[in-house]
């Protein structure tokens, strides 16, 4: 079983500037995942050529279940309003996260998570620029796997301090209810061990991932809570493999089809 998590920047290659659905095709057959978890997704945006990236990353995978949930409408760094559960079939620009798997889903969940209340400080280059938060939203399925029924989720938590601890509360709240053995992949904007401090689940994966050409800190990861998390199949290998895209490099967790002693921080 594999699991992944990617934050696509919505297919931009850092080298040309381009958004090239073959390219994002290729890029994510190539991490052959169950299941991956994407974030930074965009559905009839100009600026990706109109291109469903939830739907191309199913067809690379051959999975026959994804659910795409947007954020806001319209485009980050232009103008946006959130999203509502109305707006998911709309034919208006589309920006979120999604979750794509190869195993049967018995049931999905939604949770929108707030966007900071204020304007927030944000450091590009040399310049301090003040941006709008964006509101964020939480995918979770209830998966058919091999090792049983497991609840995977994705997220992309926000960018300001102490505000992304809150919302990793209310995801860790959100899917308390939910079956156990519980698994969070995303980009939650914390580096390295700070997810599990703030919430105490485990760290299936410690490698860097961003920024892509020479990765330094880990703001991806593949999180699984504590209760039941002897039922899920040991961690055989983690990567974060070179892509022709994005400013984050995909993080993939390996386990073993068997029950195992899970490689855990």
């Amino acid at each position: 079983m594999r699991l992944g998590t990617f934050n696509l920047m919505h297919g931009r290659s850092l080298a040309d500037g381009q958004v090239d659905a073959g390219r994002v095709h290729a890029t994510i057959a190539a991490l052959d995942t169950d299941v991956l978890g994407l974030q930074e997704v965009d559905r009839g945006q100009h600026r990706s050529g109109h291109a469903d990236l939830a739907a191309i990353a199913a067809d690379a995978l051959g999975a026959g279940h994804v659910m795409f949930v947007p954020a806001v409408v319209g485009t980050p760094g232009e103008g946006f309003r959130t999203a509502t559960d109305g707006d998911q079939d709309g034919t208006d620009p589309h920006y979120g996260v999604a979750l794509v798997s190869r195993y049967p889903v018995v049931d999905w969940r939604v949770t929108r998570l707030p966007a900071a209340p204020l304007r927030s400080p944000l450091l590009a280059g040399p310049q301090l620029l003040f941006l709008d938060d964006e509101p964020r939203v939480l995918i979770a399925a209830v998966l058919e796997t091999p090792a049983g029924r497991v609840t995977v989720a994705t997220t992309h938590l926000s960018f300001v301090p102490g505000w992304n601890v809150r919302q990793l509360q209310l995801v860790r709240g959100a899917l308390r209810p939910l079956p156990a053995p519980r698994v969070l992949l995303g980009d939650l904007n914390l580096p390295g061990g700070l997810p599990r401090l703030f919430s105490g689940w485990h760290r299936l994966a410690r490698l860097p991932t961003f920024p892509a050409p020479a990765p330094r800190v880990q703001f991806d990861h593949v999180l699984a809570d504590g209760r039941g998390i002897e039922r899920l199949p040991r961690v055989l290998r983690v990567a974060a493999p070179a892509v022709p895209f994005s400013d984050h490099r995909p993080l993939v967790v390996t386990l073993r089809d068997r029950p195992g002693t899970l490689k855990i921080d």
